[in-house]
């Protein structure tokens, strides 16, 4: 239990000084001389589109220096360019462009205590969502495809109804499960069925004890319709393990069973079964300006999950993504915490901002009966499509 707390405590330390980097803007206060906050992926891109500026990093530092009329500066990536030279209406969107970090403030010797507390206003801490991110008949919309785990990758066909897909469940990490899924959206409801990629778990051979392992089955699922916050599904496996595949699952040689010294099984992996009642209460939030995120509290397969899900937050002129998800009790398995963080800004042309890669890790019981870290792999995430 002491160890538990040490992570939480550990993560908590990460991520809670980010915060001190997020600044509100008064709305009444005339500001001239400022940086935009990377809030609007497409005027981001749009301006540097128009003044050609090759691949467009909708991430970009931007720095307008209005206070001259005669001499009016955009500053872009540490390159100044004239004001002028953007067209006139985007000139409009820069000057009344809402998420600004004041650059005209007064700097003097006691700053150097005051200037963060000075300058924090906990309204920006945490931005409200979109209108898609709360919606309960958009809320499958995503253009974000992770290869393992997270949230599902929604292609919306006509608004409320379309397709989502998923590799992995959405709380797992890398070369922990078989798991593939694809399903149908329609007016907050879905349905549709998943499958098994055994290549995904063959990978590892050892500390494969917590796994979870699937054949086929169907899903169907609803979020309430008053918004995006609560989520309940049926999930059925429809094919039973055969004793073939059980022998070949929790076979020797695969890591999948580890044994007491008296030859009792001390923990072994899930072939998951039978049918199960899921639910998820989430909240869709943006922290750090990030484009999706969410926290939640969800019980799947029998088993509690908490945590949080964040893409493309920014901070010091980095982009990424990170996620946590921990699953403190099971039925079944031992519990485990995982945790991801991808870097964007890596690739160039067309992925230095569609592409996201780092590393995912697990962390749980070993097979020795330590604490530890027993899964960890490269992660990456593609962006399909425009922010939400």
């Amino acid at each position: 239990m002491k160890k538990i707390f040490l992570l939480f405590f550990l993560i908590f330390f990460i991520v809670s000084p980010a915060l001190v980097f997020l600044f509100a803007q008064d709305e009444d206060e005339l500001i001239q001389y400022f940086q935009m906050e990377p809030l609007d992926d497409s005027l981001f891109i749009h301006i540097q589109q128009e003044l050609f500026i090759d691949p467009p990093d909708p991430k970009a530092e931007i720095i307008a220096d209005l206070r001259d009329p005669n001499n009016q500066t955009i500053s872009i990536k540490g390159v100044l360019y004239p004001f002028l030279a953007v067209p006139p209406e985007l000139r409009a969107r820069v000057i009344t462009y809402p998420f600004k970090i004041n650059l005209e403030e007064d700097v003097h010797y006691g700053s150097v205590f005051t200037r963060v507390i000075e300058k924090i206003k906990i309204k920006k801490v945490l931005d409200p969502p979109t209108k898609q991110q709360i919606g309960s008949t958009l809320w499958y919309i995503n253009p974000f495809l992770q290869l393992f785990g997270g949230e599902r990758f929604g292609i919306p066909i006509k608004k409320d109804i379309g397709l989502s897909l998923g590799i992995l469940t959405r709380y797992e990490g890398p070369l922990n499960t078989n798991f593939l899924e694809a399903n149908f959206h329609i007016l907050g409801v879905y349905g549709g069925a998943f499958s098994n990629v055994d290549a995904i778990i063959t990978s590892f051979k050892d500390n494969n004890h917590n796994n979870l392992i699937f054949t086929n089955g169907i899903q169907i699922g609803y979020v309430i319709p008053f918004g995006n916050f609560f989520e309940i599904s049926f999930l059925s496996v429809i094919d039973d393990f055969s004793a073939n595949q059980r022998a070949q699952y929790l076979r020797d040689g695969r890591g999948t069973v580890v044994y007491n010294t008296d030859g009792s099984v001390k923990y072994q992996a899930w072939l998951v079964e039978g049918s199960f009642l899921n639910w998820e209460f989430r909240y869709p939030v943006k922290m750090l300006g990030a484009t999706k995120g969410r926290v939640y509290v969800a019980q799947y397969l029998d088993e509690w999950h908490f945590g949080f899900d964040f893409r493309e937050m920014s901070l010091a002129g980095s982009t990424f993504d990170f996620q946590f998800d921990a699953m403190p009790s099971s039925k079944m398995r031992e519990p485990q915490y995982v945790i991801t963080a991808t870097i964007q800004k890596i690739a160039e042309s067309w992925a230095f901002s569609a592409f996201s890669i780092g590393p995912s890790i697990i962390l749980g019981r070993l097979s020795d009966g330590s604490f530890g870290v027993y899964k960890i792999f490269a992660n990456m995430r593609f962006k399909l499509g425009s922010s939400l």
